[in-house]
């Protein structure tokens, strides 16, 4: 991971291919179950193995890494909000 806390990737095309390939392993994982019955199963936790154990934290990976410079977070007096930078 990028820093700690976080979910984002060092680039956009890097945090993508690496949701192509999981997303692809699990999706095979399952249609090839009436061609290689449950062997293709073993695809499953290589997919997640990808993912880090989670979709959704790969998918908010995703927005922190596209957002990455352009948005951050500024706090003030125990007051924070996002700012455009």
């Amino acid at each position: 991971m990028a820093g700690s806390g976080s979910f984002a990737s060092r680039s956009v095309p890097r945090h993508v291919a690496r949701g192509v390939l999981s997303f692809g392993l699990l999706i095979a994982a399952f249609a090839l179950l009436p061609a290689f019955g449950p062997v293709s199963l073993v695809l499953a936790p290589v997919g997640l193995l990808a993912l880090r154990g989670c979709p959704m934290c790969w998918v908010l990976g995703l927005i922190e890494t596209v957002s990455r410079g352009r948005l951050q977070r500024e706090c003030v007096d125990g007051s924070c909000q996002l700012q455009r930078h």
